[in-house]
């Protein structure tokens, strides 16, 4: 599993015309799964996204986690996170990213275990064409891999 987390000030998802998710302060997720992932990697990328600590503090230092600042969390699938551009051709292949019967119970379970601990958890819709907005904050850009 693959996580891009970017601290955002506010960010937003639309699918066919209609806002599906919408997030205040907080982390924008971009979630990828591929085919190997089990349970086991998503509490550990739970973990280390629930406590990542990445707002700042009183003296300006990254010193806080999500829970610190009342963040909310908007989870996106992505499994382009997974796009392989090695070979000499100029079309990634996908063929590490999971297919859907093993990727969807699995982003569930991640957004289910991160709605255990954080109030606000938005999601875009699994498989949907999705257009993300976001306004970044720093910009910070973490990249974390079970």
């Amino acid at each position: 599993m693959k996580l891009v987390i970017q601290r955002v000030k506010n960010a937003s998802v639309v699918v066919d015309k209609k806002t599906v998710g919408k997030i205040g302060n907080g982390f924008l997720v971009f979630l990828g799964i591929k085919t190997s992932d089990t349970i086991q990697d998503a509490d550990y990328l739970v973990r280390k996204l629930i406590n990542l600590r990445i707002f700042t503090d009183e003296n300006d230092k990254m010193n806080l986690a999500l829970k610190d600042v009342n963040g909310e969390l908007l989870i996106i699938s992505q499994f382009t996170l997974y796009g392989d551009c090695k070979k000499s051709g100029n079309r990634p292949s996908f063929s590490d990213a999971a297919k859907p019967e093993i990727a969807i119970p699995l982003y569930e379970y991640f957004v289910n275990e991160c709605k255990k601990q954080i109030s606000i958890v938005e999601t875009g819709i699994f498989g949907a064409d999705m257009k993300v907005n976001l306004l970044n904050d720093g910009p910070v850009t973490i990249i974390i891999e079970s």
